[in-house]
């Protein structure tokens, strides 16, 4: 069975290989700029800003993705694997590396990304579908680079200079 043969979902390429006749989006590196977690609220929000860059983005996420977001900036560790953990050493123990989270697409308000994970000792890579929030996550615990569709940028970028997440003490 070739690698990646198991789903569906899964698109495989090696390098220099086209996966679709579609021309490869330009991409944005992206920083955590910070987290907001509120407690009496179902939502959470990161902030991702271009990395050298100004521009910006919120995205609403749940609350165990905020936390295990939280969980990895500030090293805090859990006695036993926690979802995101589970997920992260799958990859490992599957002889892949994370090497990074791409947010592709914007419809109707929602974000799309995906995993990009690289067999180790060859350059074919495998883009497994995922919501952003937990893509997200799974890029910062592996020390992956988080990018964003220019084209997503564009529909959704703040300036730094204005500030559109929201404070915890307003009202929701």
């Amino acid at each position: 069975m070739r690698w990646g043969g198991f789903c569906p979902t899964l698109k495989v390429a090696a390098t220099g290989a086209k996966m679709s006749s579609k021309p490869e989006p330009t991409m944005i590196e992206m920083l955590l700029g910070r987290i907001v977690m509120r407690e009496n609220s179902a939502q959470q929000f990161i902030f991702l800003t271009e990395r050298g860059g100004a521009r910006g983005f919120p995205i609403v996420i749940g609350g165990a993705e905020a936390s295990e977001i939280h969980r990895v900036v500030t090293g805090v560790g859990s006695p036993r694997p926690l979802t995101h953990q589970l997920a992260h050493g799958l990859v490992q123990a599957l002889d892949a590396d994370l090497v990074g989270c791409d947010i592709v697409d914007l419809r109707q308000n929602t974000f799309f990304a995906q995993l990009v994970l690289r067999r180790r000792g060859t350059e074919e890579r495998v883009l497994v579908d995922a919501r952003p929030s937990d893509a997200i996550a799974l890029a910062l615990r592996a020390k992956a680079t988080i990018r964003v569709a220019e084209s997503v940028l564009d529909q959704v970028r703040t300036d730094t200079s204005a500030d559109p997440m929201p404070r915890p003490d307003s009202p929701e």
